[in-house]
């Protein structure tokens, strides 16, 4: 099973793009807070990539805005990028559904 979920608040303004077929799509910068602090007594903030597909990222492209908090939930990838001779391996999420949290805004 690859099912996660995520909230958190929007980092950038995202951008509806297509692919070579006409398929819509849209990138997501999510930042989400642990729900422990580290050594410094501060919360630390994972980020993650998010995709959203088809009607989706038009819609997502439409309502997220910087600080906009969501929900996602959705199924990891991995990818291994291979440059200059090193390996990098790289996870994001691909959305299955966001609910836009209406009235929660970045503090």
């Amino acid at each position: 099973m690859n099912e996660c979920v995520v909230v958190g608040r929007v980092k950038e303004l995202p951008e509806v793009r297509k692919t070579a077929k006409g398929t819509t799509l849209t990138n997501l910068i999510v930042e989400s807070d642990r729900n422990f602090r580290d050594e410094d007594g501060k919360f630390s903030t994972d980020v993650f990539s998010v995709t959203v597909w088809r009607g989706a990222a038009e819609t997502a492209a439409s309502l997220c805005k910087p600080g906009s908090m969501i929900a996602i939930k959705g199924r990891l990838t991995g990818k291994l990028i291979q440059k200059e001779d090193r390996e990098y391996y790289f996870t994001e999420i691909i959305a299955e559904s966001i609910d836009y949290l209406r009235g929660l805004t970045a503090a």
